[in-house]
């Protein structure tokens, strides 16, 4: 609704609406050009933060609460009560500002501390839960909405996931907007599966001008709708679940993509220094879905659309800040990732990729194996034939070989307490075996298990041990490329 005043010299021209919730809808439609280069098929993107509240939950906050009124669920000084992981929230807290409602906000505790701020500064009030619960325990933030909402006088709960109000809210604006944008050539379209009302609502009205509209659903990993039997929890936001939510019709979506967090909030900060617009994870996991199918689709004459459900602006503290992101192994101290093999493969030096001893040699003789290559510490194989290898050694050595591990620190304490221990067998002092990983699993994970106590971690490619990475090969791989050399 848009309220045009009568003509004059101070309003001529202008168009001026009645309040906030007047200024919903109708977002723009952005080509993505820079972390779609090199992928044929075109890539828009629905930008949704650019609703007054800054999300698509926008859209649904003020028509539940229309609908909950001409119901008579929610009366005068009646106050609104709601699970939300912020975006609904803010939605709710606009219509209620306006319609003169209070609101309280139930909150997961993995939300940005951004949002429960926000939700403050509408006046709300924000109790926070445990994230790591089950939906139907006390503590989960389902169930202390539920309990709120039977405690506080003339409150009425929205209940986001089976008001029917969210999808019909989609199927009546925002797939119709779409449509319209696209001129009806829109072909794909892909959005992150929350709630499922906005997927669901764009979904149906798009299939019911053109059948042949493909849906793709971006969810997760942990996710029910994914990964029914290996629910667990993840830090993006906003999106997948734990439960099926009566707002959702899995029949309209034709594919699925699975998303880790790493890609979520490594793609949303792409888009924002590529692109030069700033979203959130669930919008990184949405563009991630619909760039990996655009890739599939391979067809210039496509038309993909992505609906980017929010701003960064809630995420300057998370996934924003390049300390949390490393403090949860998304980011590389290094810059980009670096796997552990890469150490292994430049380290410098003479020493061989694997000096091992087998644990029926003495104790002397692994003394001299240290001694002679300049190391400290060494892995113990089941047999001695195999000690002292370098790539394309003797045999190649199974993982399942190694059965300990020396170091001169141990074997120090041991000499100085014992004197004749130095004629026995090192199976009789061995320590156990250093930390197995993978040669392409990156330094930034391996770091830590080197750091809290491992000297040595050993370097495998299917089930082959290739090598024995130090704390000094890191140290020296981390101080060549900070130099630049």
């Amino acid at each position: 609704m848009v309220e045009t005043l009568p003509a004059s010299p101070a309003s001529a021209g202008t168009e001026i609406r009645p309040d906030i919730i007047a200024a919903l809808g109708n977002t723009p439609l952005v080509r993505l050009n820079g972390v779609a280069k090199g992928i044929r098929t075109p890539v828009v993107a629905k930008l949704e933060m650019l609703n007054p509240g800054g999300s698509v939950k926008d859209r649904i906050g003020i028509r539940m609460v229309e609908e909950a009124e001409r119901k008579g669920w929610l009366k005068p000084g009646g106050t609104i009560v709601e699970p939300t992981s912020g975006n609904t929230g803010v939605g709710l807290a606009m219509a209620a500002a306006v319609r003169g409602y209070k609101c309280i906000f139930v909150m997961p505790d993995k939300v940005a501390p951004e949002k429960v701020a926000l939700l403050r500064a509408y006046g709300a009030e924000v109790v926070t839960t445990p994230t790591a619960v089950e939906r139907d325990s006390p503590e989960s933030y389902y169930s202390v909405a539920d309990r709120l909402t039977r405690e506080v006088p003339n409150a009425f709960q929205p209940n986001q996931y089976f008001n029917p109000m969210n999808p019909r809210t989609h199927y009546e604006s925002t797939g119709p907007e779409i449509w319209e944008q696209t001129g009806g050539k829109i072909t794909h379209f892909v959005a992150g599966v929350g709630t499922g009302g906005t997927v669901s609502g764009v979904a149906r009205y798009l299939k019911e001008r053109n059948p042949a509209i493909r849906v793709v659903g971006a969810d997760p990993e942990g996710s029910i709708y994914t990964q029914p039997d290996d629910i667990h929890t993840y830090k993006v936001e906003g999106v997948g679940e734990d439960f099926w939510p009566g707002t959702f019709d899995p029949a309209l979506v034709d594919e699925w993509v699975k998303v880790s967090d790493r890609d979520c909030f490594l793609t949303a900060r792409r888009v924002t220094r590529e692109e030069g617009i700033l979203i959130g994870g669930s919008g990184g996991l949405a563009v991630w879905a619909a760039l990996e199918a655009a890739k599939r689709i391979d067809d210039p004459e496509a038309l993909l659309v992505v609906l980017v459900p929010d701003s960064g602006r809630g995420y300057l503290s998370k996934i924003y800040s390049d300390d949390w992101m490393r403090e949860n192994g998304f980011l590389s101290r290094l810059g980009q990732p670096v796997r552990i093999g890469t150490v292994l493969a430049e380290r410098r030096g003479e020493t061989p990729k694997i000096v091992a001893v087998g644990c029926d040699q003495t104790v002397a003789e692994a003394i001299e194996l240290l001694r002679s290559h300049d190391i400290s510490q060494l892995p113990v194989l089941r047999d001695s034939t195999y000690a002292v290898v370098e790539n394309g050694g003797r045999v190649p050595i199974e993982v399942q070989s190694v059965v300990g591990s020396l170091q001169e620190r141990g074997l120090l304490d041991h000499l100085f307490r014992k004197p004749d221990v130095i004629s026995a067998k090192v199976s009789t002092i061995m320590d156990a075996p250093f930390p197995l990983v993978d040669g392409n699993e990156e330094v930034e994970r391996v770091a830590p298990m080197l750091a809290s106590g491992a000297p040595a971690v050993l370097v495998q490619r299917q089930g082959t041990l290739v090598g024995v990475v130090t704390r000094a090969d890191v140290l020296e791989y981390v101080a060549q490329h900070r130099n630049g050399r």
